[in-house]
């Protein structure tokens, strides 16, 4: 009989339970809806807030100081950010990325290091080809072997950089097509150089001597090296920009 006495109350208990859930289905959502979305206009006033006053120059720094404000978690923060930037009430996003990829940042990237490399052979190479001895073993062998490099590969490879500042584009986009297309161009234009440079001295009060025309290649493979660095620097702020925009 108690065992009875408990069931019933308990089913009476759980059906009082559901006519109440019933009753009021529609609370527990809108309860739920409006916590949500006073987080959400939170997040928002805090962001355009923080954008007012310290003026962050890029969203990861805008990204930390939220953190630092909210207790909410980094994809909510960026999410808004978005929908914020979508209702055109942020601009952030839009910020051009020249200052952080100005030209004396870029040279002392990654992306510049056949910069130095190019124009420090070339340097060597010529301070080698003047100053060494064609008697002076065995010193003369690396002056022959990086005299070749200057020769047949510097001017063409710095020509052909500020020529082609991105990938060669061909119906095979492999990266290794892409190696061997520079290459052989660098090679030809090279030849090309030096043939153009000697035939131009030919026709001057100096002649064809060692000293002017590795004087002028020089001078050609760090021009056009530095030329091709500034023009691979203008193509990844125009790269980063549409990329944000």
């Amino acid at each position: 009989m108690q065992f009875k006495d408990i069931f019933k109350s308990t089913f009476l208990f759980l059906f009082l339970i559901t006519i109440l859930i019933s009753e009021n289905a529609g609370v527990f959502p809108r309860f739920i809806y409006l916590v949500a979305n006073s987080k959400q206009a939170s997040c928002e006033q805090t962001i355009l807030k923080i954008v007012k006053e310290k003026k962050p120059k890029t969203v990861e720094q805008l990204i930390n100081l939220v953190e630092g404000s909210l207790q909410i978690s980094r994809q909510e923060i960026i999410e808004t950010i978005l929908r914020l930037q979508s209702e055109r009430k942020l601009e952030i996003l839009k910020q051009k990325a020249s200052s952080s990829l100005k030209l004396t940042t870029y040279l002392k990237s990654e992306q510049a290091i056949w910069y130095w490399a190019t124009t420090l052979i070339a340097i060597v190479t010529a301070i080698l080809v003047l100053t060494i001895p064609e008697d002076l073993y065995p010193w003369v062998y690396v002056r022959y072997i990086l005299g070749a490099i200057f020769i047949l590969w510097l001017p063409g490879y710095s020509f052909t950089r500020a020529t082609f500042p991105t990938k060669l584009q061909s119906k095979m986009s492999s990266e290794n097509l892409d190696t061997i297309e520079r290459i052989a161009l660098s090679i030809v234009m090279s030849l090309a150089i030096v043939a153009i440079v000697g035939l131009l001295f030919n026709y001057t009060p100096w002649g064809v001597r060692l000293t002017q025309i590795v004087l002028s290649l020089l001078s050609l493979t760090v021009v056009l090296s530095t030329v091709a660095i500034i023009r691979e620097q203008h193509i990844n702020i125009k790269a980063e920009n549409s990329r944000v925009e």
